[in-house]
């Protein structure tokens, strides 16, 4: 499902026009990104938690050439399956 199915499902869910259910969604996943970028950590109960993982730097290799190079440290965007979702992406059909 992309962004654009789930508007569609939202608007056919809720009976609201499309226009209504973009605005929805929008509201929702721009709220999520401004708590991750202050570095707050995301939990939907049931979903799953969102949180931004620090990695440090390091020494890399460039697969072409095999020069060594640095690799920065970096804030990666996480995403952790909650129990629930969990069991229920488990079910054999």
């Amino acid at each position: 499902m992309n962004k654009s199915q789930l508007i569609e499902a939202l608007a056919k869910e809720e009976n609201l026009p499309l226009k209504k259910a973009e605005e929805v969604v929008n509201t929702v996943f721009g709220d999520m990104e401004k708590a991750l970028v202050r570095g707050e950590r995301v939990e939907i109960r049931g979903f799953g938690s969102f949180k931004v993982k620090h990695y440090d730097g390091y020494k890399g290799r460039n697969p072409k050439t095999g020069e060594v190079i640095d690799v920065a440290p970096k804030k990666l965007p996480f995403f952790k399956v909650g129990k629930e979702l969990k069991e229920r992406a488990d079910v054999e059909y």
